[in-house]
């Protein structure tokens, strides 16, 4: 678990500089590259709405036509992904390059055994963007978007590598050392909401009745969460729920939220 205020008090416990895969918590990043380095209106082609069904649901897909109910479910950031496969040159290592310059960590990597295991057990993603194309809603060549997708998802941080990457979110889409604008308030506001709507699978009510903090979860055991304002906080244990969500890291910050009487309510 580690904890990092904008003014760089650190607070950590247990194995924090220990890297793991972000799995789905890259998803956040897909986003805010997405919309505040090439201001590309992705809500066109994504919805916003808790899915209230499984993250890689085909049935919700079909019957809402191909448009993904929001990013951070697997359909949504397969549509995300596709948006920067068209928008970057060199998408893989311009994603690469942005997790460098927010965590200050330039020796941050894909994983290419995760990366390549996920890529040869991926029916389910490769089933949701061949059904997304026949709607029209994707437009790079399949086999690319999804070894984009499962290089996004194989990235390795350590506990304090992702609160500094995700402490960009705590400070309203500014960055605390560089002070570059990665995101517009409105932007950061979006993303925000989304994270606390849509950041945890078809757990996300449960997490902000719980915790009461914007956040995402990834199946690699990690959550990435912002007190707006005030810190990041990542915790990891691979040991998941039943909904995907790291089971010892929900009671953790649900615990530390209580104890310390800090969320956005």
């Amino acid at each position: 678990m580690h904890l990092l205020t904008l003014d760089e008090q650190n607070f950590a416990v247990g194995q924090s500089q220990v890297k793991f895969s972000i799995q789905s918590i890259s998803k956040v990043f897909m986003l805010a590259m997405a919309v505040g380095e090439c201001q590309y209106s992705v809500f066109d082609r994504v919805n916003v709405e808790p899915s209230g069904d499984p993250f890689n649901s085909l049935v919700q897909l079909e019957y809402e036509s191909g448009i993904p109910r929001n990013p951070f479910i697997n359909s949504g950031a397969l549509v995300i992904t596709d948006i920067l496969l068209s928008e970057f040159s060199n998408p893989k290592e311009e994603f690469l390059q942005y997790i460098h310059r927010l965590t200050g960590v330039s020796s941050i990597d894909y994983n290419e055994t995760v990366a390549a295991s996920e890529k040869a057990l991926g029916y389910k993603n490769a089933a949701m963007v061949n059904l997304m194309k026949s709607f029209g809603n994707i437009h790079n060549e399949v086999e690319d978007i999804l070894d984009l997708y499962f290089h996004f998802c194989s990235i390795e941080m350590t506990c304090e590598e992702l609160a500094r990457a995700f402490r960009v979110f705590a400070n309203h889409g500014r960055g605390v050392v560089d002070s570059y604008s990665y995101l517009s308030e409105s932007q950061f506001k979006r993303i925000a909401a989304i994270m606390l709507t849509c950041g945890f699978y078809d757990e996300a009510g449960e997490f902000a009745f719980s915790v009461g903090l914007p956040g995402k979860s990834g199946v690699g055991g990690g959550i990435a969460a912002i007190l707006p304002n005030k810190y990041s906080l990542v915790v990891w244990s691979p040991g998941l729920n039943n909904k995907g969500n790291s089971l010892a890291g929900m009671k953790a910050l649900e615990l530390f939220t209580t104890k310390t009487h800090t969320s956005i309510f």
